[in-house]
């Protein structure tokens, strides 16, 4: 893993929610939503109903952005990540295992999982300087 992705990858699992942004291309919607973070797939899992704006939005065009932020009012501290990706229905086991395991809860209300797969990633990091910028993009796009 790049010395990049390894900070993108600490910095994300200090967090278990974020801000998504999706669109059909004339409706835009935002949400929250709480996250597991696979670093061997790049991708996020998440859990929401196929009834929410944001899913009707990703069913007629899955390309997804979103952040994650530490919210603080010391400039010296603000750490925040960008990130763009695709988003499908999950299909993998052990990715929903790992989401029931950090969200045990969730399991009772037998949710559908996602999956967004990440292209592109710019943390800020004011603790490494100011409007310090580590950005990580797929290179076979």
């Amino acid at each position: 893993m790049s010395k990049e992705l390894e900070k993108i990858a600490s910095f994300i699992a200090s967090h278990h929610v974020m801000s998504l942004a999706t669109s059909d291309g004339e409706t835009l919607s935002v949400c929250s939503l709480f996250f597991v973070y696979d670093e061997e797939t790049l991708s996020f899992i998440v859990a929401s109903s196929d009834e929410t704006q944001h899913i009707q939005n990703i069913k007629i065009k899955n390309s997804v952005a979103g952040n994650i932020l530490l919210e603080t009012e010391k400039i010296g501290e603000i750490k925040g990540l960008q990130f763009r990706g695709d988003f499908f229905e999950l299909e993998g086991t052990q990715l929903k295992k790992e989401y029931f395991k950090r969200f045990p809860y969730a399991l009772a209300l037998l949710p559908k999982l996602w999956q967004i797969k990440i292209n592109y990633f710019k943390l800020t990091d004011n603790s490494l300087g100011f409007g310090k910028k580590i950005i990580w993009s797929d290179s076979s796009l």
